[in-house]
This record gives C-alpha cells, structure tokens and sequence, in this order.
C-alpha cells in the first residue's frame, strides 16, 4: 500500500521492450535506501516489483496487462517518474489509501495558473469518473491530489508550488495522458452495497420423503 506522498523523482534510463511487456531501468537514490529485491515502489502511480539493484538504481519488469492499463508505455528513455516506496507498518499517513492499481489514463485538457497554484484540467472516460467525487481524492501519476471540481466529462485539481516542485507534473503539458487511480474506498463501498443474488438450493422434501415419515 501507498499513500501518494512522492518520495522522488527518478529518471528511465532504458527501456528493453519485449512482445508486449517491458523491463525498466531506472535511475534514483532515496527510494534505494532499504529496499531490496521484491520489495514495491509505485513508479508514476504503478506497483512494481524491484527485481534487481545497483548502486543508483534498480529494474522492474512490467507486464501487458500494466501497459494496457496505464501510460507507462508513452514513457522513454529520459522521462522523469514519480516513486514512492511501500508504505511501512510504522509510517506517517500523509495522503490517502493508494493501491498502485491504475483504474486507467486521462488526458490532461487544461492547464491554468491561479495564484500560487495551478489548476489542471483531466478529461477522463465514464467509468472512472463514476468514482470521483468532489473534495475527494485522486491519484495523478501516484500523486495523492484533493479533487476540486468534477463534471460528466472531466475533473480539475488544484496543485500547490511544492507538489509541482516535488514530482513530475512540470514536465507534462496539454494533450499529456496521466495515470488516474480513483479511490478505493468508494469502489468497495459500491460493491458491498450491491445485493448478491443467491442461488435457490434444490429441496430434498420429496413425496417420497413425506409418505415415509406420515405426512
């Protein structure tokens, strides 16, 4: 489990792409302190499992049902990520519950300056908006965020200095995709409060059974 607070901001080094997965190497210093082989870091939002390390950096395999899902296949070599590593049993909850399970992508559709701050705009599809709620949160590329406004078509939140300064929000601009994580809370809430249709259990009160007892 994560909690949306980016810890830093690494950099792919390389990319080794096969039929429809992807081995990452990426460059970082603060998210190696403890960690070791198959421990988790959230790289832009996306759980993945360090499967080697060196002295500034480590690898991760991706899977396709990761790139299906998410953008790390826009990454390239060069592209700033965001990392977090798992949340320990002992550490501060600063965000919010953040699974490192991408529910999909959006696309950023507005950028615009308001003060210190900078409202972003995120078109995203139906089934992921049905999860936003307004003063809620979200996670952009793993970033835990407060949702400031949501429409049928899109949402905004609004990023103070530090976050941008923090994480990889000042490189993307219009047009970008971003990782979008909705809360999970929700989603288990939704699904608890479905009613579960159970099946009818075939009676063992025969004819047979009611002449042998006297009915």
């Amino acid at each position: 489990m994560f909690t949306g607070i980016i810890e830093e901001v690494g950099c792919i080094q390389a990319i080794h792409r096969g039929v429809r997965s992807a081995v990452l190497e990426i460059q970082c210093d603060k998210v190696l302190e403890g960690t070791r082989i198959g421990d988790s870091i959230a790289v832009n939002g996306i759980c993945l499992t360090v499967t080697s390390l060196r002295a500034h950096g480590y690898t991760a395999d991706v899977m396709s049902e990761t790139l299906a899902r998410s953008c790390l296949g826009d990454a390239k070599p060069g592209s700033r990520v965001n990392l977090e590593r798992a949340m320990a049993a002992d550490g501060r909850f600063g965000g919010h519950i953040v699974s490192g399970h991408i529910d999909g992508t959006g696309s950023i559709t507005g950028i615009r300056e308001d003060d210190n701050a900078v409202w972003y705009t995120i078109q995203a599809e139906p089934k992921i908006l049905h999860y936003i709620v307004e003063k809620g949160s979200i996670a952009i590329n793993g970033i835990s965020l407060t949702v400031a406004a949501v429409s049928d078509t899109d949402f905004q939140v609004s990023v103070i200095p530090h976050t941008r300064k923090e994480t990889n929000l000042t490189d993307y601009k219009m047009g970008d995709r971003v990782n979008l994580e909705c809360d999970i809370l929700g989603k288990y809430v939704e699904k608890w409060m479905k009613p579960v249709d159970k099946p009818e259990k075939e009676s063992k009160i025969t004819e047979e059974f009611l002449r042998k007892y006297g009915f």
